[in-house]
């Protein structure tokens, strides 16, 4: 499997096409590892086309969620449970805090897969978590005030991660072992080569190599014909709020939340970053956008959605608006990932379709594709995630019965 190639100017061992969360922990993970029979680390290339770190993507907003009970689906949890080792080893090698934890609520009516399937997989793989009921969150956290039906499953390793903080380690780490990242160089094109690797031209040249892994977000389906109508950018919307008591919504007393209402599915997080509660509604109103020309505005019915949601069920948090950001999902029809090798070039892998919870998994998700990139396989169960899905269902796959918004 392995096709690694001589040294020059302008040849890689690997190429990685985009370097947002993804990208980024695939070139470092790529940039440690050893070539084959030689002493020397893979030669690795990660282009991308925009900043680095930016905030054109999905890959930035201060925080993002971090949590073990996955009501999505249970395979997710030793994927999870590897992410965090990772998390924590490349804290140790920058001496930053980027991962930080004060546990999630998982929480919805309690039929409902928000809070089922959270417990189920807590109960599959033997997660510590608590049940609460809404008046016991609320005795707890006074920050939340839920419908009285409703069902909470707290689990304390549940937390935060700083994106943009996150891709400057990956990169810089990178960089040390010798990698090297191209910001601001927008690829035009891939194509295999006779001798079996990759061609790569971009908006400033050509560079070839033995594997190549894309990693583009909401670009890759422009770069991989297979995913057009399999991960699709959709706009998504964040604003952060004011507390009206802030004490209520800092991490030592607010967990992060990913909670079912009959407004639809919200997550949300204590003030870190921005002087807000941070609120974001799944699926914000399901707009599919074009990712070179997206709307990066936000509007009054914007702001209207969250603050509402707001008003009723965090309402010591519903102050003055601090910030209102547009940013972008890439949806799979299951809303599952999609990690695979190309079904025709087994030199070429890819990750996309990462449908607003993907974040959290770049760590392990770097893991894999460095597996994928040299190995052609990996040790991970990503069978959930594999391509062929879509072909075995007809080319469609539904929703996680979970997701109602």
């Amino acid at each position: 499997m392995e096709r690694f190639f001589l040294a020059s100017s302008h040849t890689y061992d690997v190429i990685v096409i985009g370097v947002g969360g993804m990208g980024s922990a695939t070139v470092y993970e790529l940039s440690r590892r050893r070539a084959t029979g030689s002493r020397r680390n893979l030669r690795v290339l990660g282009l991308e086309q925009f900043d680095i770190p930016h905030d054109r993507g999905s890959s930035h907003g201060h925080t993002r969620i971090i949590r073990l009970a996955y009501y999505e689906h249970p395979s997710y949890v030793p994927l999870l449970l590897r992410s965090y080792e990772l998390w924590r080893e490349i804290e140790k090698k920058v001496g930053e805090e980027l991962l930080r934890t004060m546990g999630s609520v998982d929480a919805s009516p309690p039929g409902h897969d928000v809070f089922k399937g959270s417990l189920l997989s807590c109960e599959i793989h033997g997660l510590r978590h608590e049940v609460l009921t809404s008046r016991e969150l609320t005795r707890r956290y006074p920050g939340y005030h839920l419908p009285a039906e409703t069902m909470a499953l707290l689990q304390p390793d549940g937390g935060f991660l700083l994106p943009e903080r996150c891709i400057v380690s990956f990169v810089e780490q990178a960089q040390a072992k010798g990698a090297a990242i191209h910001g601001r160089e927008r690829v035009l094109g891939w194509d295999v080569t006779p001798g079996g690797g990759v061609r790569v031209d971009t908006d400033r040249g050509s560079y070839e190599a033995g594997a190549l892994v894309i990693t583009a977000g909401a670009w890759t389906r422009t770069l991989i014909p297979q995913l057009k109508r399999l991960a699709v950018p959709e706009r998504q919307v964040l604003a952060w709020f004011q507390p009206r008591k802030p004490g209520l919504f800092q991490p030592e007393t607010f967990p992060v939340f990913n909670l079912h209402v009959e407004e639809g599915r919200y997550y949300g997080f204590p003030v870190h970053g921005v002087p807000g509660f941070k609120v974001g509604r799944y699926h914000h109103l399901g707009e599919p956008i074009d990712p070179d020309s997206p709307d990066r505005g936000c509007n009054p019915l914007d702001e209207q959605i969250l603050r509402e949601f707001t008003d009723k069920y965090f309402p010591d948090a519903s102050g003055p608006t601090m910030a209102l950001k547009a940013c972008m999902f890439t949806n799979s029809p299951d809303e599952h990932f999609i990690i695979d090798v190309h079904p025709s070039h087994p030199q070429v892998s890819f990750a996309a379709g990462f449908s607003g919870h993907g974040y959290k998994f770049c760590s392990v998700v770097g893991e894999v594709m460095a597996d994928l990139a040299t190995k052609g396989a990996t040790r991970h169960d990503i069978a959930l995630l594999r391509l062929g899905r879509f072909k075995r269902a007809g080319g469609r796959a539904r929703r996680p019965t979970g997701i109602k918004s």
